[in-house]
């Protein structure tokens, strides 16, 4: 199941949804009808059937006929034994995956079906221009927008990949099923494949054994853009193009993108600075063998010989070359060497058909096409390399693993970089060295010799020549990088054998576009040519840039550090003027301050400064923005920056010269709610600083960007007051920066969950502030390429609607006198309940499954930032997860019924009403609060309290379980709705449908539970667990 949260979708069709439900649930049942016999399907069924009577009953008011119901489910689950109810907790969680699947394939299929999809870029710009923008206007503000998408490390996603790729092809069989042109046989066949599809979903372990690291992370998140992205990215773009050709009459132009991505995996520090180095080369390496593959494809299509001046020169130059190389070569005596050559000339098209070459280019971002059918299976490509080294004194022995193969010629594994202690040079070496290299491209046997094209001849299809040699180029870019992977030197005798950034390969690429346009093959031009164009523009040479993060206190530590070591003192004991006055005088000096080397340094600041050095030696064209958790304060900023500068120094005096890139972008995160009340004040302390301001109007375009947390805030303060205090401290942070004249960029960190700032993106965008919107942080919503397509569309027309016509302010001042009541209110019983209630801590561990979440394996971070007790240092998404499984979720809503019933008994309940008509932000946060109460159920919730809370502090679950009933009945006198999620049908019977396999699932976590903590070594009793985890995150559609 792809792991995103509800949203305000468009209507799905629930007959076809409901039918395919039945039929992957028939098939299901077909499966553990063979494997567990049918004695466990009628227990199956009989489960599911007292919970569905439960829901009935309750449903018509017949309260006791309900629990009477609930009661006997309860009493059946406790007589169950472990192997039984382990069993069931399977095959209930993949029922409920399978319905995730299947609703995830109605909202994407039904969105082809509309003729004009509700906020598409149509749509958008359509009433835009109806509305009064000129058209001029919309052109220019949409080429100049970017919206920075960056995929995070958050552990959100619960499935294992190996589950994931099986949903993502079930997904795909739904698809098929819908032609109208299958035959009997066509269908039987798709019955079988997804027979299959199910039956090895069954067989598969869930859970995930080993705890994921960062790089493992970040291999995640690659694979997301190789799967989704990068299918989904030109077919997004030609959206825009199609659109704004519609209402303005220019197309896109061909480079412009406004969609960036971004990546905190391997950036997130954990101990580890070298991870980003890594992360970083591994994304340059798939982003150059994916471009390598479009070339081969692409070759294959420009077949004509017909080309502008400017392109017969650049490929006949390129044939006098090669030919020039080739006689040079005839003079050494090295036969490997002139096998290498020889291998080398045929540069031009690949030695097989390359995927997907035979197919229309359009077909990568539709399944649907009969003809891409097979492309389900394609795996990566990733070449597999290993450098073993016999004897350290002898020479190095290189060896090409054997790897399996699909039709196409593309390998299946992925890459082994193994490590070796050698530094041997193995690129551009003479000699032996040489011929050893030279023999790692060689042909293995004669019969691939039959497979090669012929020789190209001079004059002869001049754009094969060119994109041969672009191929070259990225082949030795992709091998010089595997060296650097293996922490081998890669040096080249000349420096253009190499792509080192973007616009060297867009160069070539725009010269083969502006040639077929001139040549009067506009509509060769704009196929494949086109979409590679766009992808090189959007992806570069990185794929994402990798963003850097460190807690601010960990900078601190480390220059208190150097000061001492200088002898000038403690810099964590002065205060903030003298750190300020400090740091100042230090920028405008141009020596370094930290000391040479530096040995004396402790391990955590020696990571703090290897971080540094690494992102010197990468520079912004390699990495993002160095993000500053827990910023509090300017000098937070300004140290950063310093010690970015200092090593910046010390790295270039190395080189010999300057280092790659500029300085990384300083990003401020304010995260506490005190904080983001001191923001303001902060950005108009550092921006008064002359030599900060002219840094940003030099290295950074005069653009200031500043990152607001709603994860930390809401677990702070509650939902609510974060909300309010986000709000205004975006608002102040604008206007600071337009007194400055300084442009403005608001990263917002957005979670999946309501409890941590998340919700229907065009709904969260569109009710920000006025004047704020320009990036978000965002849970991946991209597994699938039609799915991807629609998000990123979402994206770029609720921000042009808020750049266009941003949201309204409050009309009235009262309206924010009437917040402060609300948010005054609800913090004082979210904190009174949360920090100040002794019992709470102890109850939230016993009512929850938040001691045993850390098995779930889903994440690299602990699940704390310090092994203290307290709610303060626990992480954020492991605090929302604990009460999503609880169906409590709790962190979204506490403290809003109470503020809400303060201001209706101050008399503003006709504010209220009329707030949340007129105001977008208010309206907003409402929802987003009826939306968690419509997933929340009081019954449940109260189970858990039964069984596994003492009844010493049950009173804290009943005292919740009231705010719970009386935030649903307030929220409902303010929007005036007569049930919740009432404006919102599709979504509620979503949920609804989901119910007879969740409430069943939560009842025996409940038994599950209860035994695990009477018997903790009991490790497959922990496995019984942690499958109600997964099957209840996939019921509920979101973890934290």
């Amino acid at each position: 199941m792809l792991d995103i949260t509800d949203d305000i979708a468009e209507e799905i069709s629930f007959q076809s949804f409901e039918d395919d439900c039945r039929l992957l649930g028939s098939l299901l049942n077909d499966i553990l009808h063979h494997e567990v016999g049918p004695d466990f399907i009628h227990t199956l069924d009989r489960k599911r059937i007292l919970a569905q009577s439960a829901m009935n009953m309750r449903a018509a008011g017949m309260e006791d006929m309900a629990e009477q119901l609930e009661k006997q489910l309860t009493s059946e689950f406790s007589k169950m034994t472990l192997d039984e109810a382990f069993t069931l907790a399977r095959a209930f969680s993949h029922y409920l995956n399978l319905m995730g699947i299947a609703e995830t394939h109605h909202r994407v299929s039904k969105a082809r079906f509309v003729e004009r999809l509700s906020k598409s870029c149509d749509d958008t710009f359509d009433k835009l221009v109806q509305g009064g923008v000129p058209p001029d206007q919309l052109y220019e503000t949409v080429c100049k927008q970017v919206v920075e998408i960056v995929l995070t490390a958050h552990p959100t996603q619960i499935n294992r990949r190996s589950l994931q790729y099986k949903h993502i092809r079930l997904a795909h069989l739904l698809e098929f099923n819908e032609r109208k042109d299958l035959t009997g046989e066509d269908k039987d066949m798709l019955i079988d494949d997804m027979v299959r599809e199910i039956a090895a979903l069954w067989e598969t372990d869930e859970l995930r054994r080993h705890k994921p690291t960062p790089v493992d992370e970040a291999r995640a998140g690659l694979h997301i853009v190789e799967q989704s992205l990068w299918r989904a990215v030109p077919h997004y773009l030609r959206r825009v193009s199609s659109a704004l050709k519609k209402h303005t009459g220019k197309p896109l132009p061909l480079t412009c993108t406004p969609i960036k991505f971004g990546s905190w995996m391997g950036g997130d520090r954990d101990g580890n600075p070298y991870v980003t180095k890594d992360v970083s080369l591994l994304s340059q390496w798939m982003a150059v063998d994916m471009y390598i593959r479009e070339i081969d494809n692409l070759s294959f299509e420009l077949s004509m010989n017909r080309c502008s001046d400017e392109l017969a020169t650049l490929a006949n130059e390129i044939l006098t070359k090669e030919a020039e190389s080739n006689e040079n070569d005839e003079k050494q005596d090295e036969s490997t060497d002139k096998l290498h050559r020889k291998h080398q000339s045929n540069k031009a098209l690949p030695i097989r058909l390359p995927a997907d070459a035979d197919l229309p280019s359009c077909t990568g971002t539709f399944p649907g096409f009969i003809l891409s059918f097979h492309s389900m299976t394609r795996r990566s490509c990733f070449s597999t390399l290993s450098v073993s080294f016999q004897d350290s004194q002898k020479n190095p022995q290189v060896i090409v693993n054997n790897f399996e193969e699909n039709g196409s010629g593309t390998p299946l594994a992925s890459p082994r970089l193994a490590r070796s202690g050698s530094n041997l040079l193995l690129a551009g070496m003479p000699g032996q060295q040489g011929k050893m290299l030279a023999e790692l491209n060689a042909p293995k046997s004669s019969f691939r010799k039959l497979l090669e094209p012929s020789r190209l001849r001079p004059g002869t299809a001049p754009y094969r020549v060119v994109l041969g040699h672009i191929k070259e180029k990225l082949v030795k870019t992709r091998r010089r990088l595997e060296l650097l992977l293996e922490g081998l030197s890669a040096k080249f005798d000349q420096p253009d054998e190499i792509y080192e950034n973007t616009d060297q390969l867009l160069q070539p690429l725009l010269l083969c576009h502006e040639s077929l346009e001139s040549s009067g093959s506009v509509a060769l031009a704009d196929g494949r040519l086109t979409d590679l164009i766009r992808r090189v523009s959007t992806f570069g040479m990185v794929l994402m840039k990798l963003d850097i993060r460190q807690e601010a206190s960990r900078h601190t530590e480390a220059m208190d550090e150097i000061t001492k070591a200088i002898e000038a003192g403690s810099y964590a004991e002065w205060d903030e003027p003298k750190r300020l006055d400090f740091l100042v005088k230090e920028l405008e000096n141009k020596r370094p301050i930290v000391p040479y080397k530096f040995e004396e340094a402790s391990a955590e600041a020696r990571e703090v400064l290897d971080t540094f050095r690494v992102a010197a030696e990468l520079g912004s064209d390699k990495l993002g923005s160095y993000i500053i958790s827990m910023a509090s304060n300017a000098s937070h900023v300004l140290l950063v920056e310093l010690l970015q500068k200092d090593t910046r120094l010390a790295v270039s005096e190395e080189l010999g010269k300057p280092c790659p890139g500029g300085p990384l972008r300083v990003v401020p995160l304010f995260e506490t709610v005190k904080d983001l009340k001191d923001a303001g004040s902060v950005i108009r302390q550092l921006l008064s600083i002359d030599w900060y301001r002219d840094h940003i109007i030099k290295n950074h375009n005069g653009t200031q960007e500043v990152m607001v947390g709603y994860s930390d805030s809401g677990k702070d303060a509650g939902r609510f007051t974060a909300a309010w205090e986000l709000y205004k401290a975006q608002e102040e942070i604008v206007a600071v920066c337009k007194e400055f004249g300084i442009k403005l960029t608001l990263f917002h960190g957005r979670g999946g969950s309501i409890g941590r700032g998340g919700g229907p993106t065009y709904l969260a965008i569109q009710s920000q502030p006025p004047g704020s919107v320009m990036g978000e942080m965002v849970q991946a919503k991209f597994g699938l390429p039609q799915m991807a397509v629609r998000q990123l569309e979402i994206y770029t027309t609720a921000v042009l609607l808020a750049t266009l016509r941003p949201p309204l302010p409050p009309r009235d001042k009262r309206w924010r006198d009437v917040m402060d009541e609300i948010s005054t209110a609800s913090c004082a019983h979210y904190r009174e309940t949360v920090y100040q209630d002794p019992d709470f801590i102890s109850y939230f561990q016993e009512a929850t499954p938040q001691s045993e979440l850390p098995f779930l394996n889903i994440g690299s971070r602990p699940t704390k930032r310090k092994q203290t007790p307290g709610i303060g240092n626990l992480r954020a998404i492991p605090w929302v997860f604990a009460w999503t499984q609880t169906r409590f979720v709790l962190p979204a809503w506490l403290g809003v019924g109470t503020g809400l019933r303060h201001a209706c008994e101050q008399g503003y309940k006709d504010d209220l009403c009329t707030m949340y008509q007129e105001w977008p932000f208010f309206q907003s946060t409402l929802d987003l609060i009826e939306m968690v109460l419509a997933k929340a159920d009081v019954q449940i919730a109260k189970q858990y309290d039964e069984v596994l809370v003492p009844s010493e502090r049950q009173r804290v679950g009943v005292a919740l379980r009231d705010e719970l009933v009386r935030t649903g009945n307030y929220v409902l006198v303010v929007s005036g709705h007569e049930k919740l999620s009432a404006n919102n049908r599709s979504l509620r019977r979503l949920i609804e449908s989901r119910l007879p396999y969740l409430n069943p699932m939560n009842m025996l976590q409940v038994e599950i539970l209860k035994r695990l903590r009477q018997d903790q070594e009991n490790t497959k009793l922990r496995d019984a667990l942690l499958v109600t985890i997964n099957g209840i995150a996939a019921g509920m559609r979101n973890t934290g």
